[in-house]
């Protein structure tokens, strides 16, 4: 059963010898994150599952001990998801990008509340799919908690990495409305060819954070909600 979540933006600038000069710029979100996973920490699960846009068109799992890198970005930084030892059939793969950045939020905040896996999700993915995933992660453990990576629109501003695009903010709102209040059956029909446009990575890891979710009773807080670089960044907590 899902007994917690929180929700985190995954770009790799979150981390700060990533974004490098402007690093201060991000704080606030790395704040947020901070305390959203003292909710996940707070609710003692059993396991912990790490959510985020993948590589590869369907699920696909990483188990504790998988790593990822930053080296792709100019920076000598490696992350490992959970327990150094750790891992299983699988772990040789590198995490994606957003599962690196879960990584790296897990090892700043010394997680070590319960054993931690992952799961890519691809950016086609389609919502029934990504729903059915979820139901079978809460069902897989005693007391199952989700960090859920995910940015919302990155056509926020005329600077942004998809242009500006009018349609960017209020979708970004209703994201963030939906992920503050726990709206699942607003997660689920967000618009999939929309999300795709407007260049959201966040669309398929929220649709399996609603699925696992359904019949929980979670209430939902959103922490932070912000587009700095014209890209869509909330963070939340469910519990």
């Amino acid at each position: 059963m899902l007994v917690a979540a929180a929700v985190c933006p995954c770009p790799p600038l979150l981390v700060p010898e990533v974004a490098a000069g402007a690093a201060p710029e991000l704080e606030a979100a790395r704040a947020a994150c901070t305390d959203a996973l003292g909710v996940l920490a707070a609710a003692r699960p059993d396991r912990l599952v790490v959510v985020g846009p993948g590589d590869a068109p369907g699920p696909e799992r990483y188990p504790e001990g998988s790593r990822g890198s930053f080296r792709g970005f100019g920076v000598d930084l490696d992350v490992r998801l959970g327990r150094a030892g750790a891992g299983g059939e699988g772990a040789e793969r590198r995490l994606p990008y957003s599962l690196a950045v879960a990584a790296w939020l897990l090892e700043r905040t010394g997680w070590s509340d319960a054993p931690v896996e992952g799961l890519g999700v691809g950016e086609r993915l389609a919502p029934d799919d990504c729903a059915r995933a979820g139901r079978d992660l809460a069902a897989g453990a005693g007391r199952v908690a989700l960090l859920v990576m995910g940015d919302a629109s990155a056509c926020r501003t005329l600077k942004a990495p998809g242009y500006l695009d009018e349609r960017a903010a209020p979708f970004d709102a209703e994201v963030g409305r939906a992920l503050g209040a726990a709206d699942l059956p607003a997660l689920m029909t967000l618009d999939t060819g929309i999300a795709r446009e407007l260049k959201v990575s966040g669309r398929a890891p929220w649709q399996v954070l609603a699925g696992a979710a359904e019949g929980a009773g979670l209430g939902g807080s959103l922490l932070f909600e912000d587009a700095p670089y014209g890209v869509g960044y909330a963070v939340a907590t469910w519990s």
